[in-house]
């Protein structure tokens, strides 16, 4: 089976995790210093905290910006449920507010002026243009679990530039790994303060020194990784030009794309997906709307998302990961168009 997303570990990654497993620390150690700063240097942000996932440091970005039952924190529908429990999690309202069919990523004219928060997703690794807010609500959060090496006219995503924190995700199939791990940038001494706190202290979020290690081995590799990713995206916008299908939306000028994802749109997805899988190719679908979700159907029992809806209907994550080899990516290509 061809997945989806897929890790890229070599000999140096496995060399930094036995050099940590015959030290005497395994957790809370000075790898994860090391993983940090790298982090927030990588992003040209002044700190950044570890977590033990993505969720985990959405979590703890949530409760740093002190959100409470009166406020109303709003996100896209075309997400990881992750991006409005974070919200929950802390006691406060989400809302979501309907994408931009030209970018997936949430409308910025959509945002209600009284919210009190933002948490903006850069869906696929296309950077949401936080610059263009026609009004700031008073906290953003970016979600660029999937965004880590994408750039802005103002720099590297996770830069904060235009937000308060920046929470990114370490799981296998992004762009660089601890195995599980996250981690929040910020440029904030008192939001600093209390991730580190409430990591401590409050949920025992903390990621290994094991994983750590990891990390900083794999960021080493990230520009490389991304340029591979961009490069299988240039091969599949040349082979799928012309086909029955929606390509995913370029990156506007001033933006870079880290191609977490692929999604293409198709017609009669189920079909299309079924085949691909009997070939033996793992696409996924990304996502079902958080309003779809048990759990938030009660609160939007008239959920009117109708540009989400639309692009859910036909979307499929094509393989994309920097092993992807050349052979495989002509399977995938060749069985997709047989199946249009």
């Amino acid at each position: 089976m061809i997945p989806y997303g897929h890790q890229s570990i070599d000999d140096d990654d496995i060399a930094a995790v036995v050099k940590v497993l015959k030290s005497d620390r395994l957790t809370q150690g000075p790898y994860i210093d090391e993983f940090e700063e790298g982090l927030a240097r990588r992003v040209g942000a002044r700190f950044a905290v570890a977590f033990a996932n993505g969720t985990a440091a959405l979590h703890a970005a949530a409760a740093a910006a002190e959100l409470g039952p009166r406020d109303v924190v709003v996100t896209s529908p075309l997400s990881f449920a992750a991006s409005a429990n974070c919200v929950r999690y802390v006691g406060a309202t989400p809302g979501l507010v309907d994408i931009d069919p030209s970018t997936l990523n949430l409308d910025p004219h959509r945002i209600p002026q009284d919210c009190a928060g933002l948490v903006a997703v850069h869906y696929a690794g296309l950077p949401m243009d936080l610059a263009a807010l026609p009004h700031r609500p008073p906290l953003i959060i970016e979600d660029a679990a999937h965004a880590l090496g994408a750039m802005t006219p103002d720099g590297p995503v996770g830069n904060c530039a235009h937000s308060d924190m920046c929470v990114f995700s370490f799981h296998p199939v992004k762009a660089i790994t601890t195995g599980e791990g996250g981690a929040v940038t910020t440029n904030s001494s008192d939001l600093v303060d209390r991730l580190r706190a409430f990591r401590h202290l409050a949920y025992n979020y903390r990621l290994t020194d094991i994983q750590a290690a990891l990390g900083t081995s794999q960021l080493g590799k990230l520009d490389r990784f991304v340029a591979r990713r961009q490069a299988l995206a240039v091969a599949y916008r040349e082979r799928l030009a012309g086909l029955s299908l929606e390509l995913p939306p370029e990156p506007p000028p001033g933006f870079t794309h880290a191609y977490h994802l692929f999604p293409v749109r198709v017609r009669d997805r189920r079909r299309v997906y079924d085949g691909l899988h009997r070939a033996g190719i793992g696409v996924q679908v990304h996502y079902v709307p958080i309003y779809r979700h048990p759990i938030y159907r009660d609160a939007f029992p008239n959920a009117a998302f109708p540009n989400t809806e639309r692009a859910y209907e036909g979307l499929l994550s094509l393989p994309l990961f920097p092993d992807l080899t050349e052979v495989e990516q002509d399977l995938v290509v060749e069985v997709l168009a047989g199946l249009l």
